[in-house]
């Protein structure tokens, strides 16, 4: 069952997924519910055996970005409430229902045409209203106070549609992760403008059983804000929201990336390395070629500004990134051979290279770098220390071929 091509693969831990969620749950109070959210695959880590292992531990919802991510979990034997955080054609309202998923509604407009189309279905579907308080993307607006009533009169308007079951009701925080001043001044704000209209829409008569506003950053800083759901999402796979959140939480990153050394070369001083001629060896040295590139979501951007980890010693990339493949700078580690495993990502003793280091160097966010992993690099999945499964996308898509 782990059987794959050794070429570059990640391993995910499936442990250290639990026991980050386990550091999110001992945060809320007990009657606090826990949506976990997997979209992107689960952060590239896999949706099938991370969200299978979060419904282990308690996840009581799961959120996604989009319809197949939803219908992709329920095949996969997820059988907690999904909300789908995004857009969804009204069109899809029979899927909707079919797979029992809750859809986002953040315009009135929206509502109508989901309404009809489920209506024509014969489905209710449960749905949850976004309000927008301030990150100005989908949802409600309500930024401003003097746009709090109108809000909520558009949202009763919705409430009262049938086919439409409004459950629950959420913003979305902007700076959470921010702990300057003025961040927190706003997702203060944030949290007030949502409560009032909460509050317009009860003295209305309508109450939703789910509020909830907390990603993961304010999961960590703004404990008092949980209300009945949080939606924790990178810090399940043991990564802060940013600097500003380090330290908060003891978190295990879930995923490592390796790869092997395909090649180790001699090079004289003066030799080119890699295309346009980025690098030229100073002296002689010893190059050792890895199978990794910018199609596995290796950035180009890090030519000649990264290292890796072999042996426990860094190995700097020189020369640019391929799409294939790269160049390390062994000569400093003479035992280097073809076949020695390479950390691309993760720790060996007390060295490690992490996905914020990555992001660092481009300037970008470690939510990014670790999306990006290709779907040619196969995930390997490990419990209590047993490797437990490969899922490798390539070889299943060649399989599934007809």
């Amino acid at each position: 069952m782990t059987d794959f091509l050794k070429r570059c693969w990640a391993v995910v831990d499936l442990d250290a997924i639990a026991h980050n969620f386990q550091q999110v749950r001992r945060r809320l109070v007990p009657t606090c519910l826990v949506m976990a959210v997997v979209k992107a695959d689960a952060y590239s880590h896999g949706d099938r055996y991370v969200a299978g292992e979060l419904a282990r531990q308690g996840a009581n919802w799961f959120g996604v970005s989009n319809i197949d991510e939803a219908i992709s979990l329920r095949r996969q034997g997820i059988y907690q409430p999904i909300l789908i955080l995004g857009s969804t054609p009204a069109e899809n309202a029979a899927l909707l229902g079919r797979y029992a998923i809750t859809q986002t509604i953040f315009s009135a407009e929206y509502a109508r045409e989901l309404q009809q189309q489920a209506a024509l279905a014969g489905v209710t579907l449960d749905v949850h209203i976004k309000v927008d308080t301030g990150m100005s993307r989908l949802g409600f607006a309500a930024a401003e106070e003097d746009q709090v009533a109108a809000a909520a009169e558009e949202i009763a308007g919705v409430c009262a549609l049938e086919n439409l079951r409004a459950y629950g009701i959420f913003t979305h925080f902007s700076c959470a992760d921010e702990k300057d001043p003025g961040s927190e001044a706003f997702t203060r704000r944030q949290y007030a403008l949502f409560l009032k209209v909460i509050a317009a829409l009860s003295d209305r008569g309508i109450e939703f059983p789910l509020r909830h506003c907390c990603n993961s950053a304010a999961v960590l800083r703004y404990p008092e804000m949980q209300l009945d759901m949080v939606r924790p999402g990178v810090i399940l796979y043991g990564l802060a929201p940013s600097p500003d959140c380090e330290g908060l939480a003891d978190l295990k990153p879930a995923m490592s990336l390796h790869c092997v050394i395909s090649m180790v070369k001699e090079l004289k001083a003066g030799c080119a390395v890699s295309y346009g001629r980025t690098f030229t060896a100073p002296q002689d040295m010893r190059i050792a070629t890895v199978p990794i590139g910018y199609a596995d979501g290796f950035d180009r951007r890090l030519s000649n500004n990264a290292r890796m980890l072999l042996h426990g010693q860094y190995a700097p990339v020189v020369g640019s990134v391929c799409m294939d493949q790269l160049m390390l700078d062994v000569t400093h580690i003479p035992d280097a051979r073809a076949g020695d495993e390479v950390t691309i990502i993760g720790a060996e003793g007390e060295r490690a290279v992490t996905f914020d280091e990555m992001a660092a160097r481009l300037g970008t966010i470690n939510y990014e770098k670790m999306c990006l992993i290709g779907k040619r690099v196969p995930r390997l999945y490990r419990r209590g220390g047993e490797d437990l499964d490969v899922v490798d996308y390539v070889r299943q898509a060649v399989r599934e071929k007809p």
